[in-house]
């Protein structure tokens, strides 16, 4: 087998070190799921001079990744579950504009995921899960500056910053906690009165008078366009994509040697599963058995808002964003639990029109487009990355919930440590298969 010069990663620095060099056998490695999370996993085994294939049933980037907020959030670092959560569960589902809303038909197989949510709403889980949420965004921004200049497209970055802002100060007062774990975590967050937060969005409306910043934060103009960019650069790397659904995994003798198709039996070397919520049904052919709800987003695109948002802007109480975007503005948010064929509930996004119109007096949200689409969303909402523990060859990248794009740069790197037999970068144990057993 031919063998690489490859650069030796140094776990305490940010930056390769390109002296140093260490051999690496150059392998086939199979991807399944192109979403943002499995490009960049393509991107950085290549960049190492792996032979990728990307294997997704539609075209890349068009499922959940193409309908997130498009943030790239460094201090978004606070977990769902947390202590107290439950207690405002049922206010949530039932305010028809609230943050949350749960498919009773869902319940019976949703026990399992709630069981194990209650158990992460702790202080100890808590700082745990954030601390290691903060290890996959910290560098989301950088990366994400390097990635897309490589691909001759760093317009598709806007380094400007986020707000999270809010209309009462008990609630903002009640946000003290989550901005100290942010900071104890080494995010900067600036506190802003009222003329800041003029200053910063003048088109937000004036009940908003108090709130925070993350200053290190950015976004991208348009979730799809990256992903689409990587992959034509991924593709004219050499870099191959089959478009074909997979049904199966064929294991045997402790390990995964091909995956069923629609267009037939394909042999792997190495095998990355990244395909989000349907990561979940491939898994369990691996004895791997993590609780993986669909926790279903919605957002609505605004084409001509008429107005100017130059920052995105999270409503700190409603719990949904708007940000910036490429042909106009999107407001996403909203968690709906259901199952995988429950038709989309229309009202979750027409509410993002109502609380459009609150957050931004004066918006024309006519001719808005909705979305809706699956977040693979753990019970203490950090993602599965590492090796499948009885499978050797087989890695795991999925479940990354709401921070697929900010965390799928860090997620492409471990992998690629992985593979190369190097010390991963970042402690795994956060984020191991077998930590709900």
């Amino acid at each position: 087998m031919r063998r690489r010069v490859a650069r030796r990663y140094n776990p305490a620095a940010t930056l390769w070190n390109r002296n140093a060099v260490a051999t690496t056998p150059i392998q086939s490695i199979t991807i399944i799921g192109a979403g943002i999370v499995g490009v960049a996993c393509a991107v950085y085994l290549q960049r190492e001079g792996h032979k990728v294939t990307l294997v997704e049933r539609g075209e890349p980037g068009e499922g959940t990744s193409y309908g997130n907020a498009g943030s790239l959030a460094p201090g978004s670092i606070v977990p769902l579950a947390q202590p107290g959560t439950f207690r405002q569960v049922p206010s949530w589902i039932l305010d028809p504009l609230g943050p949350l809303s749960l498919a009773w038909t869902a319940l019976p197989a949703l026990l399992p995921w709630l069981w194990h949510f209650r158990r992460a709403c702790t202080k100890a889980r808590v700082l745990r899960s954030a601390a290691a949420m903060r290890s996959l965004n910290r560098e989301s921004v950088d990366t994400f500056t390097d990635l897309l200049a490589a691909a001759g497209a760093p317009e598709l970055l806007s380094r400007t910053g986020m707000l999270q802002v809010y209309r009462s100060q008990g609630t903002f007062d009640a946000s003290a906690g989550s901005r100290r774990l942010r900071i104890d975590n080494g995010a900067r967050v600036d506190v802003l009165g009222e003329s800041d937060i003029r200053a910063a969005a003048p088109a937000l409306a004036p009940q908003y008078r108090w709130g925070f910043s993350l200053p290190d934060g950015g976004h991208v103009r348009s979730p799809l366009r990256v992903t689409q960019t990587l992959v034509a650069h991924f593709r004219e790397q050499g870099g191959n994509v089959v478009q074909a659904e997979v049904t199966g995994l064929v294991v045997e003798r402790g390990r995964a040697s091909a995956i069923a198709t629609s267009a037939g039996t394909l042999p792997v070397e190495r095998l990355v599963l990244s395909a989000g919520i349907w990561s979940r049904t491939l898994a369990r052919s691996l004895d791997v058995r993590v609780p993986l709800a669909s926790e279903r987003g919605y957002h609505i695109h605004v084409p001509r808002p008429g107005l100017t948002l130059d920052v995105p802007v999270t409503d700190g109480e409603r719990r949904f964003v708007a940000t910036p975007m490429e042909g106009g503005v999107r407001f996403a948010g909203t968690s709906e639990f259901c199952s995988l064929d429950t038709a989309p509930d229309w009202n979750r996004a027409e509410a993002l029109v109502k609380l459009a119109g609150g957050m931004l007096p004066g918006v024309d949200t006519g001719g808005h487009a909705r979305w809706c689409g699956h977040r693979p969303s753990t019970p203490d909402g950090l993602p599965v990355i590492g090796p499948a523990p009885r499978y050797p060859n087989v890695l795991l990248a999925y479940g990354h919930g709401h921070w697929g794009l900010m965390a799928a740069p860090a997620t492409g790197q471990v992998i690629t440590d992985l593979v190369a037999g190097r010390e991963p970068r970042l402690d795994l144990s956060p984020f191991s298969p077998d930590r709900f057993r």
